[in-house]
């Protein structure tokens, strides 16, 4: 069989210095048998991995306000660029949704608060628009542009009159509440599958060992493991909802947590794999997780960008640790945190967090910000079932390849050295020659036209 043969290739860079932010670059790639001194990063497409399920942001109550706000030509256009999968837009493929309030919601509530002392066990009184009324609508408005898009809902606590301290802040679910907490949880999808909206993916506590944020609520492992095995499990699959249940959500620095809810096997059996975070440990940690349970999926769901850090740094670490990192490390989706906030860092909940920065800033001016440009990266060119596929390298570059539905391949490649770096792409036997700009991240798509 000849060597496949890649014509038309292209190359979309983002700088450090910002001097090409996601622009399309005249990369030159000639495939052919000549060898030169320089390192190689050889790509083989037979040498598979995890199948990818999608990339982008959190659709916090506090984005979806904002962008509610926003003059409607204005909003469609907005919308059709982060999710339309026509032209330059970039295919945003994940989302992830609050079940109530988040930290960067306006301010915490449920679906099912009642007043001091009074309680709703049968849940006569929830409401899906207690809160942040702008969410659906504004998803409604993204489904339309892209139904194919995947979400997952996450919890930041439960109604206060569940919880031991009846308050949107820390606390623990009571343990009378767990079945009438997997119900209101099951009302939440029903509720959104109403709307026309499916919910594709949950996980029952957002952070569970945090208890600090407002909202909060901590969760601890042989708590969710029975909360999942005894309570959100049978009440899913009773109801017949084919929705996935994710173990953990939260950081890297404690892989006992979930491997202790994947190890009890009557919990396993429910979940679809785990999901993390990376304000804690070493994003490595993924991969000792797949390797004690290589049947469960993995999914990075939350890295923010903070009000304090710079759009170099955050570049260069969130493309080497979250981006490159994660996928390397097994996971199949791969979020960042929230996907607008306006130019004070808000809206958030008094007690939530003052100081994230959105992948979008919207005021008076729409500006697209650190996040947006990493996501953008991998969301346009590696559609929803492409594979991870094989990379080596023996250079200071940080890479991860993927193939296509389509049959293209795909390259991220990061050079965080201050210093250009000049590269071979190898595939197939032949040999193609280019350079990396230092500190920058480069998407290389490389179409299949023939063999």
């Amino acid at each position: 069989m000849l060597p496949i043969i890649y014509h038309n290739s292209g190359l979309w860079l983002t700088t450090a210095k910002r001097s090409a932010l996601f622009e399309e670059q005249n990369p030159s790639l000639q495939f052919t048998d000549n060898a030169n001194q320089n390192a190689s990063i050889q790509v083989d497409a037979n040498r598979t991995y995890q199948t990818m399920h999608g990339f982008g942001f959190t659709l916090t109550g506090g984005s979806a306000y904002l962008l509610n706000r926003l003059p409607p030509l204005t909003l469609e256009a907005l919308l059709n660029e982060l999710f339309s999968t026509q032209g330059n837009a970039l295919g945003i493929s994940y989302l992830r949704l609050s079940i109530g309030a988040s930290d960067l919601s306006i301010q915490p509530f449920s679906y099912d608060e009642m007043p001091d002392g009074q309680t709703d066990p049968e849940l006569n009184y929830f409401n899906i628009l207690a809160g942040d009324i702008e969410v659906i609508p504004i998803l409604r408005q993204i489904l339309a542009i892209n139904p194919n898009i995947s979400i997952m809902a996450t919890p930041w606590s439960a109604p206060t009159w569940m919880k031991s301290n009846n308050s949107f802040a820390g606390g623990s679910l009571k343990k009378e509440y767990y079945g009438v907490y997997a119900n209101y949880l099951l009302k939440y999808m029903q509720a959104m599958n109403e709307y026309g909206i499916t919910i594709h993916a949950i996980t029952p506590q957002n952070e569970p060992l945090n208890y600090k944020n407002e909202p909060s609520m901590v969760m601890e492992a042989h708590e969710q493991a029975d909360f999942i095995k005894n309570h959100l499990g049978p009440a899913l699959r009773q109801a017949g909802l084919e929705t996935k249940i994710f173990c953990w959500d939260h950081n890297c620095d404690r892989p006992d947590y979930p491997l202790a809810i994947l190890n009890d096997e009557e919990a396993s059996a429910y979940i679809c794999g785990s999901a993390w975070h990376l304000y804690g440990g070493d994003i490595s940690t993924l991969s000792s997780v797949h390797a004690a349970h290589p049947d469960k999926l993995l999914y990075f769901t939350e890295q923010w960008v903070g009000a304090d850090g710079n759009f170099a740094g955050d570049l260069l670490w969130h493309a080497r640790h979250v981006l490159i990192g994660s996928i390397r490390n097994w996971s199949s989706v791969v979020l960042e945190w929230n996907l607008a906030s306006d130019p004070d860092n808000g809206p958030h909940t008094p007690g939530g967090e003052p100081n994230c920065v959105g992948a979008l800033t919207l005021g008076d001016t729409i500006v697209r910000n650190v996040a947006y440009y990493l996501i953008a990266h991998v969301a346009k060119f590696v559609d929803p079932g492409s594979l991870r596929i094989h990379s080596d390298t023996d250079c200071s570059l940080h890479h991860v390849a993927f193939k296509t539905p389509a049959g293209n391949l795909v390259l991220l490649v990061l050079n965080d050295s201050d210093a250009p770096v000049d590269f071979n792409i190898q595939i197939d036997g032949k040999t193609a020659a280019t350079r990396m700009e230092a500190m920058a991240l480069a998407t290389f798509v490389l179409p299949q036209q023939g063999s």
